[in-house]
């Protein structure tokens, strides 16, 4: 039985298989039968087939989430007001499963990183970023996909606390680097800015963090009065804020 770090390192092992030549299924090493596995070792196992059939449990996720939620919204005051989110929110963990598993399909099939990151709307290294498996040179073995726990919401709070100009609580966790070079009054300029350029601030989308090589990178949707920028926070293995960046997004 094969084993894999997280979902996206399972993907990228079946993605190999793929374009080597077809074997018959029965001498395949590695591959686990959905049907005959415990649903809660999907994550780590590799599945056989690959495929978005009533048996992959990612679809069955979406088709019974979806359905939920739908009858939610169709009926609403019938039940909970909470069971419209819970819906919600599975529909979008499965959904986000699935882009991975197309992503996956994508390169299998030739596509570039770029052609990924224009279907996506984002450049070809943040898509590889975000979905890809990269493999350790030094080791050969696929590189850890985890991100530091409460980077998320430490990446909410600096970019809340720019927001409300709370410059020094902003630069609080920075690394020597970033506390050399990024006093309060470069953070004030910069906000200042950005909201010369699209307006005044007006709230945030969920935080995406990622792995990218041994640094944890969340990317922070930030809405303003007349366009949208990104929010980038880069923490380093300790926890430092190496990278702090403000890009509004292109007219």
């Amino acid at each position: 039985m094969r084993r894999y770090c997280n979902a996206t390192c399972r993907s990228a092992a079946r993605r190999r298989r793929e374009l080597r030549p077809e074997q018959p299924e029965r001498r395949r090493p590695g591959i686990v039968k959905a049907g005959l596995t415990a649903d809660d070792r999907h994550e780590t196992l590799d599945i056989a087939g690959g495929g978005s059939g009533p048996s992959d449990p990612v679809a069955s996720r979406i088709l019974d989430a979806a359905g939920r939620l739908a009858d939610e919204l169709t009926r609403p005051g019938a039940g909970s007001p909470l069971a419209a989110m819970t819906a919600a929110r599975e529909l979008a963990a499965a959904t986000g499963e699935a882009l991975q598993e197309a992503v996956d399909r994508a390169r299998a099939a030739g596509h570039s990183w770029r052609d990924i990151g224009d279907m996506l709307g984002t450049t070809r290294q943040a898509a590889f970023q975000r979905f890809g498996c990269p493999i350790d040179p030094r080791t050969g073995a696929p590189m850890s996909r985890e991100v530091q726990p409460e980077a998320a919401s430490r990446a909410v709070a600096i970019l809340a606390s720019l927001a409300e100009g709370r410059w020094e609580e902003a630069r609080r966790d920075f690394d020597a680097r970033m506390r050399e070079g990024g006093d309060a009054a470069r953070l004030a300029r910069g906000w200042a800015h950005t909201v010369g350029l699209i307006g005044n601030y007006e709230g945030m989308g969920d935080p995406f963090a990622h792995r990218a090589g041994d640094r944890t990178v969340v990317e922070v949707s930030l809405r303003f009065e007349a366009g949208v920028a990104t929010g980038r926070v880069i923490f380093d293995e300790d926890g430092k804020v190496a990278g702090l960046w403000l890009r509004p997004a292109s007219p």
